[in-house]
């Protein structure tokens, strides 16, 4: 697998993380908006080459 699909699959993971989190009780908000943004701004404008069979990538016309 390609240095930028694992860190991109990484990255989604963490996303995914994050959000089950959001939902837990007692949860930190500031955590989840700091951090949680920094994950999502962190994600490239255009998908490592390897994922052309998926389905759209954000922000693809």
């Amino acid at each position: 697998m390609c240095e930028g699909c694992k860190d991109l699959n990484r990255t989604v993971l963490m996303l995914g993380d994050m959000a089950l989190y959001a939902h837990t009780p007692g949860a930190d908000p500031m955590f989840i908006e700091v951090v949680g943004g920094s994950l999502a701004a962190s994600l490239p404008d255009v998908p490592p080459t390897g994922f052309e069979d998926g389905p759209d990538y954000p922000g693809q016309a």
